[in-house]
């Protein structure tokens, strides 16, 4: 009685189960976890000084939830496993024309733009919007049940222990490229 939980928070989870419409306005870099975010939200809208990256194999990091799973539904799964496997960089330009955002605006318009779309969502009607996002979320039902399995135990269970999480860590901590060439391919 009167325990709190320990379970931890998703804030992917969060957007994809707020039943009101989410903006992600992206001014800068959105790497890693806030990539997540970004494409996660229901709308990104991004200015053209934005930059768009995955980093997990670039520093040893895996990334096992179902947001992994959830760019191939962005981006289509060739160009979601280029993002993923390779870590590159890509311009809000890039990101619109892959999908990754829905617009792209000059800097200084940015939060005009986030207004606009703000408005033009609140002139709609609050039902209906909660009933597609609830049916939209119906989709992306089965990657959330998937993403309850331990993957990283279950396929590379000697990933922590062999220190190869350790060298992607340290080498991006130490600004230098990481040599992952000792371990098994």
């Amino acid at each position: 009685e009167g325990a709190a939980s320990a379970a931890p928070v998703d804030p992917h989870a969060g957007i994809e189960d707020c039943l009101k419409p989410v903006i992600a306005r992206v001014n800068g870099y959105s790497v890693g976890g806030g990539n997540h975010l970004a494409y996660f939200a229901d709308f990104t809208i991004a200015s053209e000084r934005a930059t768009f990256a995955q980093v997990g194999p670039r520093v040893g990091s895996p990334a096992a939830g179902y947001f992994v799973a959830y760019l191939t539904h962005v981006v289509g799964a060739k160009k979601a496993k280029e993002i993923w496997m390779l870590c590159r960089r890509y311009t809000a330009q890039d990101a619109f024309e892959m999908g990754l955002v829905n617009a792209v605006v000059p800097h200084d318009k940015l939060d005009d733009e986030v207004d606009r779309w703000c408005e033009e969502l609140l002139a709609k009607s609050p039902s209906c919007l909660k009933i597609l996002k609830a049916s939209f979320r119906t989709l992306y039902q089965p990657l959330r049940e998937a993403s309850r399995r331990d993957w990283v135990a279950e396929i590379a269970p000697e990933f922590y222990r062999s220190g190869e999480a350790d060298e992607g860590k340290n080498a991006f901590l130490e600004r230098r490229e990481p040599d992952f060439s000792r371990y098994p391919r």
